[in-house]
């Protein structure tokens, strides 16, 4: 033990690691370790050392893929015990992928796939990020593209997986194209080929040659770098290559050959990453459906980039209002080619469509700065305080904590707060600021525009019809106007017509304000007595017969002090309301107005006169018990003895 050097360890934990890997027995190797006391030699480092030439001894002797996963299982087994280091496995890894062929090498790319969590985990991911990204990008530049391109899409899946988001390596940052993806097309110009496509209801016969051919394939050139178009003379080019392709597919009307519509027929049909450009394959490829697909799909990639804001876009790339209108018009073109294109070309559309409006919030991310997505691990309290799933208090307990803090929890964090936002929420909610309530003149707006035109309206744009309309006017009505009230002893027929006699009586209240004219003494009776025949059914026939037993002499009698004195002239309402306008608010409270109604009054006319006028064209319009002699009493009760005793000169009542 005196004369221990590397490469004495070195053949010592060979032995005992090969005995190890055999029984799957890791302890065999940390018994092993507590021989050694020397601390001048690190011991990980002969054992690593052992760990490779066991390696290539199994390599040699052509050990098959399963016991390689084996063995690398092993190895990070070893790792988590803490006696190599976390980079060991992943380098291991990637000497048996370089030693192997590219078929056994999808076999063992499986175990890498299978095996993303444990890659992803504290001791490993550091260690191992940068290997295991050179480990794919090395396989990756073996394969090819166009015949590999199912095992080439398995490692850029495991990359996207074992990377966070704001990985910054696999984010293109300052949007780069891939200036090597170019397309070669021959230079033959002997090939020429004829196709019939439909032009409206004709059809007529197209040439490709050579010029044709050139412009199909020299659009890969823009498509592979857009910002080409930004330039005049190349966005000329672009639009003349693209019209004339597109009027090419407009006219070529396809069909779809398939066996039958189930999903496992459509299995079938075989994927190419990267079409030939063949001058002979144009015409064939252009019936292709997949075809035509990828280069219309193509298309809306490419005016995606041309409108959308990418945050390292020069300042000189913007486009001019001519160049965004052809682009939208262009895309619905294309987009209506897609859903004529079979199979199943609505749905087509409609998939492309998502995933490119999908592709708009990945750029609004990366314009951000591509932040970091983090999940909560914590859970935040009623009352802002930061619980774990583990240890959440009980229902009972949180409503008694938020009972002492004098506020509400309501098992929601957003109504929580909402309910938390002021002391007080029966105060808070008759704030003037809470007061949404509309004026009738704003509400009634259109509908009194709509009567006042005369012109015959369909039920479902008359407004009055309208069951919604209406709903919200009766609660308006009920909270604004004096004449929601005014008939209670009749039968209504109908909404509408309610509502179109109310907006009549607003209409007619607004013109005489306009008008400076108060007076309803002769518009409002002949208006009501037009309406009511309309508006309310006949009394029903045995109330008929009670009415003709009751004394009807009060009711045609012309000296009757009630009818004599029911209606008043303007000069009249003028005088009266001078008199009392100091106090009209009292009279209001006395002959029966709520406050709502009186701050109603007060909000649509500015001064006391005009308020007091108001009140006595509502009263005396309304009300049956309206007289000169009950208004002489009311105010005789309000000790307003000096209008009073004006009024009774006025009127020579005793």
């Amino acid at each position: 033990m005196t004369d221990i050097n590397f490469e004495t360890l070195r053949t010592e934990y060979k032995a005992i690691l090969t005995q190890a890997f055999k029984t799957k027995n890791v302890e065999t190797i940390k018994t092993k370790n507590k021989h050694f006391k020397r601390t001048d030699i690190d011991l990980k480092i002969p054992l690593e050392q052992a760990f490779r030439d066991i390696l290539i001894e199994l390599l040699e002797a052509e050990t098959d893929v399963n016991t390689l996963k084996g063995y690398v299982n092993f190895c990070i087994e070893t790792c988590r015990h803490g006696l190599i280091t976390s980079t060991l496995p992943v380098q291991i890894l990637g000497d048996i992928l370089e030693a192997l062929t590219l078929d056994a090498c999808q076999d063992m790319f499986s175990f890498v796939e299978d095996n993303v969590s444990v890659w992803k985990e504290e001791l490993f991911f550091s260690g191992c990020k940068n290997h295991l990204l050179r480990l794919c990008n090395d396989l990756l530049r073996r394969l090819s593209r166009s015949t590999a391109t199912i095992f080439c899409g398995r490692i850029l899946l495991f990359l996207a997986k074992f990377f966070p988001f704001s990985e910054r390596s696999g984010l293109n940052i300052v949007s780069e194209f891939n200036l090597e993806n170019t397309t070669q097309y021959g230079a033959d110009s002997s090939q020429e080929s004829t196709l019939e496509i439909e032009t409206g209801d004709k059809k007529k016969n197209v040439v490709l040659d050579f010029t044709f051919y050139c412009k199909f394939w020299s659009l890969q050139d823009f498509f592979r770098y857009p910002a080409q178009c930004y330039d005049k003379v190349q966005w000329k080019t672009f639009c003349s290559h693209s019209q004339s392709i597109l009027s090419i597919f407009q006219g070529l009307k396809l069909e779809y050959a398939g066996k039958g519509n189930s999903s496992s027929d459509r299995k079938d049909i075989m994927y190419f990453s990267k079409y030939l450009t063949s001058q002979k394959l144009l015409d064939l490829q252009l019936y292709d459906n997949n075809f035509r697909r990828f280069v219309l799909v193509q298309f809306l990639i490419l005016f995606q980039y041309l409108t959308c804001s990418v945050k390292f876009k020069s300042e000189s790339f913007e486009l001019k209002t001519d160049q965004k209108e052809w682009i939208q018009g262009t895309t619905e073109k294309i987009y209506k080619l897609l859903k004529e294109t079979p199979p199943d070309g609505e749905k087509f559309a409609e998939i492309v469509a998502n995933i490119l409006s999908r592709e708009e919030h990945w750029n609004a991310w990366k314009n951000d700065g591509c932040p970091e997505f983090k999940k909560q691990s914590v859970l935040t309290g009623p009352l802002g305080k930061a619980q774990n799933r583990s240890n959440r208090p009980l229902l009972g307990d949180l409503l008694k904590q938020a009972n002492k803090e004098k506020k509400y929890y309501m098992g929601s964090n957003e109504l929580t707060k909402l309910w938390n936002l002021c002391p007080d929420n029966l105060e808070a909610c008759k704030g003037k600021e809470r007061d949404f309530l509309p004026t009738l003149e704003n509400y009634f707006k259109e509908a009194i525009e709509q009567i006042d035109s005369g012109e015959t309206i369909k039920d479902e744009n008359n407004l009055l019809k309208d069951g919604n309309f209406g709903w919200r006017a009766l609660r308006l009505l009920a909270r604004r106007s004096p004449h929601f009230f005014t008939f209670s002893t009749v039968i209504m027929n109908q909404q509408s017509s309610y509502l179109e006699m109310m907006v009549k009586k607003i209409a007619q209240e607004q013109k005489s304000k306009k008008d400076g004219v108060n007076n309803k003494e002769e518009t409002q009776q002949d208006s009501e007595e037009m309406e009511t025949e309309n508006l309310f059914k006949e009394e029903s026939e045995n109330t008929e017969d009670m009415k003709e037993d009751v004394n009807t002499e009060e009711f045609v009698d012309d000296k009757n002090p009630r009818q004599e004195n029911k209606s008043l002239s303007e000069t009249q309402i003028q005088f009266i309301s001078e008199k009392i306008k100091a106090d009209w608010k009292k009279l209001a409270v006395k002959i029966g107005y709520k406050p709502d109604e009186i701050e109603y009054i007060v909000q649509n006319h500015p001064t006391e006169l005009e308020q007091a006028e108001n009140l006595l064209l509502l009263w005396f319009g309304d009300d049956e018990d309206a007289t000169i002699e009950n208004l002489l009493y009311i105010l005789e009760g309000l000790e307003l003895n000096e209008a009073c005793e004006k009024i009774k000169n006025e009127f020579n009542v005793s």
